[in-house]
């Protein structure tokens, strides 16, 4: 777990790029700005106290009630030596889905990064070879947003209730 003073010195160090700060379980997490993404993973990276220098994963997420804010990212970084952890998220409009690659961060971000784009549609700018990973190059749609629903419309064999819905 992080302590608080490396928690403290990571918000004195993000300063104004950090929107909010959470703690979800052992992880602290940091809620920053779009504009300042990359700024926050090098930062993060590169600092000599901090060095979180491994990105163990990075994912997408489509909340389309959050209006103005339907789609995120999130980093998740560890710093092996100490073992501690924590999560960079981000937000943006369904609008302005163009975000800055971290592959000249590390280098496994490229295929994170491709699953992303061919999931949600994330346009990771500057990415060396921005196409789809897992699904067809004819794909037309991104299968992970949540535009869809969750089974078909004519079935009548299901109660929400047994859902969570």
């Amino acid at each position: 777990m992080i302590t608080t003073e490396i928690k403290e010195s990571i918000q004195s160090k993000l300063g104004d790029f950090i929107i909010a700060v959470e703690q979800h379980y052992d992880f602290p997490v940091y809620i920053v700005k779009k504009a300042h993404l990359h700024d926050t993973l090098r930062m993060l990276k590169e600092d000599p106290e901090l060095n979180f220098h491994f990105l163990t994963t990075m994912c997408g997420i489509h909340s389309p009630e959050n209006e103005g804010a339907e789609f995120g990212l999130m980093y998740q970084l560890h710093n092996m030596p100490n073992n501690w952890r924590v999560r960079v998220r981000t937000f943006m409009s369904k609008d302005d889905l163009d975000v800055p690659t971290t592959t000249d961060l590390w280098p496994a971000a490229n295929w994170q990064e491709r699953q992303e784009y061919d999931f949600f549609g994330f346009n990771f700018v500057g990415h060396p070879d921005l196409r789809r990973i897992l699904n067809m190059e004819e794909m037309n749609y991104f299968p992970m947003r949540r535009e869809y629903p969750l089974e078909d419309a004519w079935r009548d064999d299901k109660e929400d209730k047994y859902f969570g819905r």
